[in-house]
């Protein structure tokens, strides 16, 4: 793909990208808008938490530009369907429609692994990952009021949304 100049690849990810891909969420966090996380964990932690099939980089040679990757819901199996959307991109990649085409990316590895139903809990001031949810499909579900304090001591409003697969489940 190429969006501005900026040639890259979609490609799943490697443990040995986890240091670009720790910066990138790094730099998410210090926003206090993309996750109530405060620290990003190491890679044997978030290796654990994470789908291994549903792990998407946008690749521009040896620079990671953003990453997706989905998390179980639930232990129960009633719910192996539905995962949890992570996606961060890189600060100087911003607007440049890699988000969109990593997000479409993690849409249809998604699907092609037998889940049908995506969400995210967005915090209601997060207007362009609400803005990227939307474009891709997700709609509003509701919202929980203050379900999280930062800590500075700053309480968010996050938005419920969901995306239902129209291949998978149907």
């Amino acid at each position: 793909m190429n969006i501005n100049q900026v040639s890259y690849q979609m490609d799943f990810m490697k443990a040995s990208d986890w240091e670009q891909v720790k910066k990138i969420y790094l730099d998410g966090i210090k926003t206090g808008l993309a996750t109530f996380q405060d620290a990003a964990p190491e890679w044997d932690e978030w290796d654990q938490s994470h789908v291994k099939a549903c792990r998407i980089v946008a690749r521009s040679e040896d620079s990671i530009l953003g990453w997706a990757a989905l998390s179980p819901t639930s232990s129960r199996c009633c719910y192996k369907g539905i995962g949890e959307v992570s996606i961060y991109i890189s600060n100087v990649c911003k607007g440049q429609g890699v988000g969109t085409a990593l997000l479409k990316h993690l849409i249809r590895e998604s699907e092609d692994n037998g889940f049908w139903t995506l969400q995210s809990a967005i915090t209601r001031e997060n207007k362009t990952s609400l803005a990227l949810h939307a474009k891709c499909g997700f709609r509003e579900i509701g919202f929980r009021e203050k379900i999280a304090q930062m800590p500075d001591g700053t309480w968010h409003d996050v938005i419920l949304v969901e995306r239902r697969s129209h291949v998978v489940g149907i």
